[in-house]
Parts: C-alpha cells; sequence; structure tokens
C-alpha cells in the first residue's frame, strides 16, 4: 500500500495506490497553508490506511530540469519521511496535471484534477516508474 501525494501550496492531493492489484484511487485533497499541510491530518491519513510507502510528485521542467516547486516538494517529501520515519520515494509528476484534466473533464482548479494527479503519480510508481530520492 502507497500514499501519493501531488504537493500544492494551497492544497495536496492524495491518492492511495494498492500495489497488489496496481491500481489507485483518489482521496479528498489536504489544504495546505503557505505550503505547509496540517499535519495531525496527515497523521490520521496514515494511521487510517497504514501505507509501506509515501510517493510525492516531483515537478519537473519539460526538458528534465528541477523547477522551483522541485525545492518545494523535495523539502515536503523530506519533512514526510522526518516526521513519520515511513521511505519516501519522489516520481516525475511531468504531464500529471494534464492527464488529470482529461480524466476528470475539468479545465481549471478543481480539487478533482488535484487528487486525481496523485492517482497519476501513484499509478507510475506501481507500473514501474523510476523512483527518485528526496
Amino acid at each position: 500500500m502507497l500514499l501519493a501525494f501531488d504537493y500544492g501550496t494551497k492544497k495536496i492531493g492524495l491518492a492511495t495506490g494498492n500495489d497488489l492489484i496496481g491500481t489507485a484511487s483518489p482521496l479528498l485533497p489536504l489544504p495546505s497553508h503557505n505550503g505547509q499541510p496540517d499535519w495531525d491530518r496527515v497523521a490520521a491519513l496514515l494511521d487510517e490506511w497504514r501505507p509501506d510507502t509515501l510517493a510525492v510528485g516531483l515537478p519537473l521542467n519539460m526538458d528534465g530540469t528541477e523547477s522551483p516547486s522541485s525545492a518545494r516538494a523535495r523539502k515536503f517529501a523530506r519533512r514526510l519521511h522526518g516526521r513519520f520515519g515511513l521511505p519516501v520515494v519522489m516520481v516525475d509528476e511531468r504531464l500529471s496535471t494534464r492527464e488529470a484534466r482529461e480524466r476528470t473533464g475539468q479545465r481549471g482548479p478543481d480539487p478533482k484534477v488535484d487528487s486525481m494527479a496523485a492517482v497519476v503519480i501513484a499509478e507510475g510508481l506501481l507500473n514501474g516508474a523510476e523512483p527518485i530520492l528526496p
């Protein structure tokens, strides 16, 4: 079982991933205030789902270089590991929001898109995407 995060400074998309059957499902996104989630809610999610691994999307530029958002996502991933001690990997999330919009039919900002992007991140890892260390 894994829990995937699509990190954002205003909200964080969430999805569960089942490595036994290779599927992922969206959860309600978490609000984020100045890039900080409610860590108690994160702890409650971890207690509820009991994941073996946490996956955080790494926002890269289309040419594969890191963006300013990459540093924030890496910091979030390191904080997850530091607070909860679970293995944390990052997954290249290029085009995940685009795919999430296609899947949901939403064009503008929408909580469904954030969590569907987390589904795309989880599915990438479940389908053999190369994990990246935070």
